[in-house]
């Protein structure tokens, strides 16, 4: 395969290509980055702007030395919903702003001690099993999305919206396994866009606040407010999503050629994420990751520029100033957003699941059948562990999440029997390599 770039790190376009290419990156985030805070109740131009602020942050803090754009996190649709039901979208930003801050811990722990205690403390069998659950506890959320609607305070089924759903996500999957080339990168877009245009003519869009809105317009922010219950379910999110980004960046050094791990250092590239995060969360953004989605077109294209980045991180933000824009993002009807996210979901669960076969489980060890068993069905069932005396709340995923932690650390790893202990020579062998895999189960 010819690694040789089109565009090294700091190569700089000329402004011909320079202006396409940089659209491309914008493009190829754009669906999942704004269905993030539709999904969430954040505001997508925030999301846009504070998505264009962390990469030039992350840019910065990396010496300019990895190209990668940081969009909406996944990973933390669920937590933020759960948080604002009961606490408000204040308070999902606080434990935003406190998931930055781990990263920022993190890195400076990897930065005195390296990274192995992370694979030590998060294997693929806990990781796995939790992103399993982060995609199948909000399946409920998507079918609600795709069938109910709301008259008068009361949720009503809709066969005209679930059929608006179905068709959206239909577009999406033969976008996703037809189309090849940049059109493959960005299958939720189209799918939201072929949703979009079925409801026009279906009668369910009203462009009333699109005609209304100014051409320019400042999005309206929010502030993040103090809430212990948040800091309990969004931290340990964050753990998972550091294992997300340790792959990521080893891709992206695999797609280059070169060892991002040692040169900005895993510790800078963390740190980038973790400030990102922590920055969009004092806006009103929802956290920040490294995307798969623009990793796979510097694969294809092999322009690995921080300059295309940039401009692309300056596109966002610039959108979030664009008033029609944000008013035509909100008349996206609710059938369309759950169509797609039947889609995103499942793909979440089964990246989990593609983890565990990929990182070769082995569910006759007792060991990890008892982790995987209970991570699920606690995340799955939501279960909560209500501490009323501290007012302190851990349910769901978070919950989830600990107990595998303890679980992974705790219990003997036995291949002989239940009563003799044999430690395996490859484990840290085969924790590591979870780096280099976690990629293709991206979130």
């Amino acid at each position: 395969m010819n690694k040789k770039p089109v565009l090294d790190v700091n190569e700089i376009p000329n402004l011909l290509s320079w202006i396409p290419l940089s659209f491309q990156h914008l493009f190829a985030m754009f669906g999942a980055t704004i269905l993030v805070p539709i999904l969430t109740g954040l505001n997508p131009s925030v999301a846009l702007l504070s998505s264009g602020i962390g990469t030039l942050a992350y840019l910065m803090i990396t010496k300019g030395k990895i190209p990668a754009y940081l969009g909406s996190s996944f990973a933390f649709i669920a937590p933020i919903i759960t948080v604002s039901k009961t606490e408000g979208l204040g308070a999902a930003m606080f434990g935003a702003l406190l998931a930055g801050i781990i990263y920022a811990i993190v890195a400076l722990i990897i930065y005195k001690f390296g990274s192995e205690w992370i694979h030590k403390l998060l294997p693929p069998v806990v990781i796995g099993s939790v992103v399993i659950v982060i995609g199948l506890g909000l399946a409920t959320v998507a079918v609600d999305m795709a069938m109910n609607v709301k008259v008068n305070g009361q949720t009503i089924y809709s066969l005209k919206h679930f059929f608006i759903a179905l068709a959206t996500l239909a577009i999406a999957i033969l976008a996703s396994t037809m189309f090849r080339g940049f059109l493959g990168v960005i299958p939720i877009l189209l799918g939201i866009i072929g949703g979009y245009i079925i409801s026009l003519f279906a009668g369910i869009v009203d462009l009333t606040k699109v005609y209304e809105a100014p051409w320019f317009a400042i999005p309206t922010f929010t502030t993040p407010e103090f809430s212990w219950k948040a800091a309990i379910i969004m931290v340990p999110v964050a753990l998972v999503t550091i294992t997300e980004h340790i792959g990521h960046l080893m891709v992206t050094g695999s797609i280059m050629n070169r060892d991002l791990v040692k040169d900005p250092g895993l510790h800078r590239s963390i740190l980038g994420d973790g400030v990102a995060t922590s920055l969009a969360a004092l806006i009103g953004g929802p956290p920040n990751t490294t995307y798969g989605e623009n990793i796979g077109v510097m694969a294809i294209t092999r322009v690995y520029s921080v300059y295309v980045i940039a401009g692309a991180a300056l596109f966002a933000m610039s959108f979030a100033f664009i008033g029609k824009l944000g008013a035509l993002i909100s008349t996206i009807p609710t059938p369309v957003m759950g169509g797609v996210s039947i889609l995103l979901f499942g793909i979440i669960a089964s990246a989990g699941l593609r983890m565990l076969v990929e990182n070769g489980i082995d569910y006759s060890d007792k060991r990890n059948l008892v982790i995987s068993s209970v991570i699920m069905v606690i995340g799955v069932g939501n279960a909560a562990l209500h501490l009323k005396g501290i007012h302190i709340d851990i349910e769901g995923m978070a919950l989830a999440t600990i107990v595998g932690v303890i679980l992974n650390l705790v219990l003997p790893t036995n291949k002989q029997g239940e009563n003799e202990i044999e430690v395996e020579e490859t484990d840290n062998l085969a924790q590591s390599s979870i780096n280099r895999k976690t990629i293709k189960a991206s979130l």
